[in-house]
């Protein structure tokens, strides 16, 4: 997988054409009013706000310990301007755009399938497969630049640097793949290409999630002319990326609503808000998982990336920690929803000591002894 930025705070980015929904979207998960206008272009400098994390873990342990503090996860979401064809040459703003779209970690890509004279569509008519061709190609072409520019100053060293050409022939094979019409996160890559990927940070590497916005009534009945030619061209193009089928505007009428009128409207409609579904995909895309500290003062979520062994877990409460860290104590989140108390885990000999090179887990719940002031934090 390409990791691009490792560390625990990495952004989604919201992308697409203008007028498809995507500042709407970004109001319903961050809960913000930002300017969301029927014109091309009303979003020129990027929102960004964090967004909590839904997580029945976490809802479980604040039910468990009922702690005076209580600190969810959070995912970072940012709302980028929309794209045009020619972006990648300076059309629309686009040269600023997409360096906004360079300085996030993932996408969030939006698709509109509804048809509506009242909000205009910037290439004249509805044409998901067009407009999907569209971003998908201004952000390749863009890593081609990107490429090319990096890769000038190795091939002009090669000539003279054996070593030189051993790097080249990277380059050269990304960029074969990119001018191929395919995305560098859909390419086979070896180890030393993958580092090589990963300080390039191309916009085509990054992991992608498709927002399909339909209207209130094709999402109810989950059927639309587009929909099967989007998934088809996802499927060719991104194989096994997220797709989320979602009404914007049936959304924000929920949001209007108390929880009874929205449970009532959805049994009436069976169907449901996808609102936590993308907070969570974008999360798992960016390859984040939670560790839990508990106690009677605070339940807090942790995020961390995958494979994060148990110092470096430390390190994202306190960097002394990490430098200081002696040892973790960890039960699994499991293994506590079965048992019901800390207590009783303990007498079932599944509470456990890690050392430095433990990689923590989904779910754990840690305390951290270390010798940093001579204090460990409370679980």
């Amino acid at each position: 997988m390409l990791m691009g930025r490792v560390g625990t705070n990495l952004k989604m980015g919201i992308v697409g054409l203008p007028n498809v929904g995507k500042s709407s979207l970004f109001n319903l998960l961050t809960k913000l009013e930002v300017k969301a206008e029927n014109y091309p272009f009303c979003t020129k400098d990027p929102n960004k706000a964090q967004v909590p994390l839904p997580d029945a873990k976490w809802e479980f342990l604040v039910d468990i310990y009922k702690p005076a503090s209580k600190v969810p996860s959070y995912l970072e979401v940012v709302d980028i301007a929309g794209l045009v064809k020619g972006a990648n040459e300076g059309e629309g703003l686009g040269n600023a755009f997409l360096s906004h779209i360079s300085a996030v970690d993932g996408v969030y890509h939006v698709i509109r399938v509804f048809e509506g004279e009242d909000i205009i569509h910037v290439e004249g008519n509805v044409d998901a497969v067009r407009d999907i061709d569209i971003i998908s190609n201004e952000l390749r072409l863009k890593d081609i630049q990107h490429v090319k520019n990096t890769y000038e100053p190795f091939a002009r060293q090669a000539r003279s640097d054996p070593q030189k050409r051993q790097e080249l022939a990277k380059y050269e094979k990304i960029l074969a793949h990119l001018e191929k019409g395919l995305d560098v996160r859909e390419g086979e890559w070896n180890a030393q290409e993958m580092d090589l990927l990963n300080d390039l940070l191309l916009l085509t590497a990054k992991p992608i999630i498709y927002i399909i916005n339909m209207s209130e009534q094709d999402f109810v009945r989950q059927k639309n002319k587009w929909l099967p030619k989007v998934v088809t061209w996802i499927k060719e193009h991104s194989p096994g990326a997220p797709i989320i089928p979602v009404c914007v505007s049936f959304e924000q009428k929920l949001e209007a609503m108390s929880p009874e009128e929205r449970d009532k409207l959805c049994s009436e409609l069976k169907t449901k808000s996808q609102i936590d579904k993308i907070i969570q995909s974008g999360f798992q895309q960016l390859n984040l998982i939670n560790f839990y500290t508990c106690g009677s003062d605070e339940v807090r979520a942790w995020p961390i990336q995958l494979g994060t062994k148990a110092p470096q877990a430390a390190g994202s409460i306190h960097t002394d920690f990490e430098k200081k860290f002696i040892k973790a104590e960890v039960m699994s989140f499991s293994d506590l929803k079965e048992l019901g108390n800390e207590a009783n885990v303990k007498a079932a000999g599944k509470y456990r000591t890690e050392g430095k090179t433990y990689v923590v887990e989904d779910g754990d719940i840690i305390l951290i002894k270390h010798n940093a002031g001579g204090a460990s934090k409370k679980k």
